[in-house]
């Protein structure tokens, strides 16, 4: 068994009203040498808490965490850093319409399979 660390992503289209959707799952595991994101945007969801939300600047958001967790030339300068440091620059709190949540840690015997059981949970 592995240790992992994972922070939901999250978007809040008034931070006045403090709702919120889930929309993805950011998972670090440093034994298996593993950073990875998983999102899902119910569009419908998000459009009933606010009809005129930017739905496609949430998806480039998003975009752009998938990006830094998969490294390369799509990272830009993150891609020089440790998975570690880009996984604590993600889950930084932030003022913007896509944050992170908490970070939470656990056990898992494969991280990349226990990325995608908690899209299924806390997301879809």
């Amino acid at each position: 068994m592995n240790i992992f660390e994972y922070a939901v992503l999250r978007v809040i289209p008034r931070v006045e009203r403090g709702e919120t959707i889930n929309v993805g799952v950011i998972l670090y595991c440093q034994s298996e040498d593993f950073l990875g994101c998983r999102t899902h945007v119910d569009e419908a969801r998000l459009r009933a808490l606010a009809s005129d939300l930017d739905v496609d600047g949430v998806r480039a958001a998003l975009k752009a965490v998938d990006d830094i967790c998969c490294g390369g030339p799509r990272a830009g300068q993150a891609a020089a850093e440790p998975l570690g440091a880009r996984f604590r620059w993600l889950t930084a709190p932030r003022s913007t319409v896509v944050q992170p949540g908490p970070v939470h840690s656990g056990l898992t015997a494969g991280a990349a399979a226990e990325l995608d059981r908690l899209l299924d949970v806390l997301v879809r």
